[in-house]
């Protein structure tokens, strides 16, 4: 073997993947880097939050590339990232669906005063949550998994937003202008807020699910594992590093109707995420 073929073989994998391919497993190992700082800062600066945001991201789209090809990337940007900027700038301009709300600036540069880094988390985490909503409702006939990977990939992206927005809030990078009723063990966020989450995620991911092919030869243990550690680290952050047990709790519950599951899937068919 040739030094060239030893060094694609070493960087492709074992199983002989193209070196690109080791592109968004680097991008993941950097954000799970960056969100392991988090609780080193006292739950992050904006920098961090934006770099964090920026690799997932990239991450995502970039696995999404290299397993499903151009139109599927371009097809998450478009449905994710120009989704989430309209849902976010329609909910800035009528409370509506999530309740009202400011941005406060400190995410930097926005686009119908929405920061550029919000539809940018919308697309880094519908990707995953759609493969989760795909892993557990493989087994379905078709006719019945798309109903059912849309309602489970939309309970994976919304149950997220249980740890993200007290965190945001917290961090002072928006607030909210009406925060009652709010949801059950999570002070000072409104239940609309949930509630507008999880309808823009079912129509999210139900799109998704229509634009994205499912890569049957393609190996999706990145986007699983990116969700896999959202889910863990966010319960256990909150837990440990920023005193919210109760926001622990109820998060790592709602999150955990799908995570736990999920986890039970992988272990039975052999796969670490």
């Amino acid at each position: 073997m040739s030094p060239a073929t030893r060094t694609r073989t070493v960087l492709g994998g074992v199983t002989g993947r193209p070196t690109r391919h080791a592109v968004p497993w680097a991008l993941g190992a950097g954000v799970i880097g960056v969100q392991i700082a988090f609780p080193l800062t006292g739950g992050g600066t904006p920098t961090l939050t934006v770099l964090a945001v920026a690799l997932f991201a990239c991450a995502s789209v970039a696995h999404a590339l290299f397993t499903r090809g151009p139109g599927a990337a371009a097809g998450l940007v478009l449905v994710a990232g120009g989704g989430g900027l309209l849902a976010e700038s329609v909910g800035l301009a009528t409370g509506l669906p999530f309740g009202e709300y400011r941005y406060t600036g400190s995410l930097g540069h926005a686009v119908l005063g929405v920061p550029v880094v919000v539809p940018a988390a919308w697309t880094m985490m519908a990707y995953p949550s759609l493969i989760v909503g795909r892993r557990l409702t493989a087994a379905l006939r078709p006719r019945h998994a798309r109903l059912a990977t849309t309602v489970l990939g939309a309970w994976a992206l919304a149950t997220w937003d249980v740890f993200l927005d007290p965190q945001m809030v917290e961090a002072g990078h928006w607030y909210w202008l009406e925060p009652t009723p709010t949801l059950p063990g999570v002070p000072g966020i409104p239940v609309s807020n949930f509630a507008g989450w999880l309808l823009v995620s079912l129509l999210m991911i139900a799109a998704l699910d229509r634009v994205l092919p499912d890569a049957q030869a393609g190996d999706d243990r990145l986007p699983l594992t990116l969700w896999v550690w959202t889910f863990l680290s966010s319960t256990m952050a909150a837990a440990v590093f920023f005193g919210r047990p109760s926001v622990a709790l109820v998060g790592g519950v709602l999150m955990g109707l799908v995570g736990v599951p999920l986890l039970v899937v992988l272990r039975r068919r052999g796969v670490s995420p």
